[in-house]
């Protein structure tokens, strides 16, 4: 791997943290998917209010983790961006 270019190995890095931005929101988006905007219940369904709790308590968890996969993966490509053009301009 010595040999690799920085840009090469940045756009490995990239793509496997895009990937796992991608496997993210699916998780995230299956979560939501049943999830309702209110929730409207008598005394005997408890289990569905606490069932949405655990929802959003997860919800809650994931949305750091995803921020910060999207930033890194925005920041990556703007640094390999930078290096193509800096090596565009060196170049030139």
């Amino acid at each position: 791997m010595s040999g690799m270019s920085p840009i090469i190995m940045l756009l490995i890095l990239w793509g496997a943290i895009t990937l796992v931005l991608v496997v993210l929101l699916i998780y995230r988006s299956t979560l939501t998917m049943h999830e309702d905007d209110q929730l409207f219940l008598s005394e005997g369904e408890n289990q569905m209010a606490q069932e949405q709790a655990e929802l959003q308590q997860k919800m809650n968890k994931l949305q750091p983790f995803v921020r910060a996969c999207g930033a890194l993966s925005v920041l990556l490509l703007v640094v390999m961006a930078g290096l193509g053009a800096y090596d565009m301009y060196k170049n030139f």
